[in-house]
């Protein structure tokens, strides 16, 4: 829980100081963005699943 704090924290200071210097924002539009990030994700639960298998 302490990371997802931490993680969230980060990046509204991040979107903060970007829109605070008029910087784009470092981010895919808002669906494909939250998709890819959903996607990594995913796909490092996979690994983690498969590496109990496979003994990574």
């Amino acid at each position: 829980m302490k990371e997802i704090v931490l993680s969230l924290v980060t990046g509204m200071v991040v979107g903060f100081l970007f829109t605070l210097f008029r910087l784009p924002i470092p981010a895919p539009p808002a669906l494909a963005g939250i998709a890819g990030i959903v996607g990594v994700y995913l796909g490092m639960r996979l690994f983690q699943w498969l590496a109990i298998f496979w003994r990574f």
